[in-house]
């Protein structure tokens, strides 16, 4: 039974490791986001102060223009990175899938109601915080 132990555990640290790569894209999004924001508002304000709202004229300031690079580059990065998003949930989802599988002959081991509070706790606090996350 040890070595039953020891692959939970060990696949019980894998959905945790997924979990926290999961989360670290989202945050990064959230935060691209965030930040592509700011840059609209500070293009914005630079227009209005200039009074030239056309990125071909010549006399567009510079700063505008650099700043909406700079947005553009946020969100193609976000772009990707919900690629990545996405992979991540996948391999979630399989580390998941994995660790119920593990579970299985330990939870077939064990008395009835003890099985199946320690099928529902494992899986459901999982559950519980990927709702979490993407909520």
């Amino acid at each position: 039974m040890k070595l039953q132990d020891t692959v939970t555990r060990l696949k019980r640290f894998q959905v945790d490791e997924k979990r926290r790569r999961v989360a670290q894209i989202e945050s990064m999004v959230a935060e691209f986001s965030r930040i592509a924001r700011e840059l609209d508002q500070e293009v914005a304000l630079e227009e209005q102060r200039a009074g030239i709202f056309d990125a071909s004229h010549f006399a567009y300031p510079t700063y505008a223009r650099a700043a909406r690079t700079r947005r553009d580059n946020l969100h193609r990065s976000a772009e990707e990175l919900m690629g990545q998003l996405e992979e991540a949930r996948r391999r979630l989802d399989e580390a998941l899938a994995d660790l119920s599988k593990a579970l299985g002959p330990e939870i077939r081991d064990r008395p009835l109601e003890a099985a199946a509070d320690a099928a529902a706790s494992p899986l459901k606090s999982s559950a519980v915080r990927l709702r979490t996350i993407e909520a």
